[in-house]
């Protein structure tokens, strides 16, 4: 029986708070002139007020919207994490590094993946069947969560998102940690075709000219939470996973198929998804001061739909 009154603290909401923490002194300490970084200071300080606002003065159990608010609230902010990401880039080093990546990559692939795409294997219908897998990551998130939500499958949601925030934060620091601008940038004017398609990837185009900032391509983010998606998918929603796995094959060869990652960036990014899932697998029970009782995810669920 939950109590609509009791002020529940989630593992995610520990990872929000704690990466608005985190930036905040990074940038305090290091983020050097000062004032190129006021928007970012301001931003984190906001983020970590409204997250703490919510879990002060949302009740789970009182109604379906304190519900929806408290169990939701952290994907509702991934894009603006992502943006503000973009302005730390350059928090520690003042360069890029794409030309260690690609000399590590000829050096073991025997070409550039970009390049040698470009020359030899594009083709209008292939463009579209990978744009389409990339551009469906712009839909991943709300289109899990929402069903799961109505289910009533709390358990699963909240699970889900601390991964979620495990792969996006890590990857946000990676992004300063070794900024990488990407073959897009990187490899601009080398490329002897345009990447064409009749649908899918003008709207892609649309999205990444829209939303995407330049640098933040190591790791590829896109590839860490599809895989967090997927591999909760195949734990609780079996055949929800079998479908998204091709899906999840083509995004992850879309993100270099398109010129927005290099090989390297996805493979990064699949191990930060993998290693968050995994994390969370094992440990979210300890995190969770709600539950200390150890207790199996299918009754949780059940309890939650009861």
């Amino acid at each position: 029986m939950k109590h609509p009154d009791k002020i529940r603290i989630y593992p995610y909401d520990r990872l929000v708070i704690g990466y608005c923490l985190f930036m905040l002194a990074l940038i305090l300490l290091i983020g050097r002139p000062l004032n190129q970084y006021y928007n970012s200071l301001l931003f984190y300080t906001g983020m970590a007020v409204l997250a703490g606002f919510i879990i002060r003065y949302t009740r789970e159990g009182r109604n379906r919207r304190h519900d929806f608010l408290h169990i939701i609230y952290p994907a509702l902010m991934f894009t603006f994490f992502y943006e503000t990401a973009g302005t730390t880039v350059f928090l520690i080093f003042d360069s890029f590094y794409d030309w260690q990546l690609t000399t590590f990559e000829k050096m073991i692939l025997g070409v550039n993946p970009t390049l040698y795409i470009d020359r030899h294997l594009l083709n209008v219908w292939v463009n579209e069947i990978f744009s389409c897998c990339y551009f469906s990551y712009y839909l991943m998130l709300p289109f899990f969560l929402l069903p799961v939500f109505f289910k009533k499958d709390y358990e699963v949601i909240r699970r889900t998102l601390t991964a979620c925030c495990l792969a996006f934060f890590a990857s946000y620091i990676l992004f300063f940690l070794y900024p990488v601008e990407g073959p897009r940038w990187f490899f601009a004017g080398q490329y002897v075709h345009a990447i064409e398609g009749p649908i899918f990837r003008p709207m892609v185009d649309l999205v990444i000219e829209g939303g995407a900032f330049h640098g933040g391509c190591m790791p590829s983010s896109h590839v860490a939470v599809a895989l967090v998606l997927l591999m909760f998918c195949f734990r609780h929603y079996r055949r929800v996973g079998w479908v998204l796995l091709p899906v999840n094959i083509g995004l992850a060869v879309g993100t270099f198929w398109g010129r927005f990652h290099y090989v390297s960036d996805v493979i990064a990014g699949a191990a930060i998804g993998l290693f968050s899932t995994l994390l969370v697998w094992k440990y979210y029970d300890r995190w969770d001061k709600n539950r200390p009782e150890k207790i199996t995810p299918k009754e949780l669920i059940k309890e939650n739909v009861s």
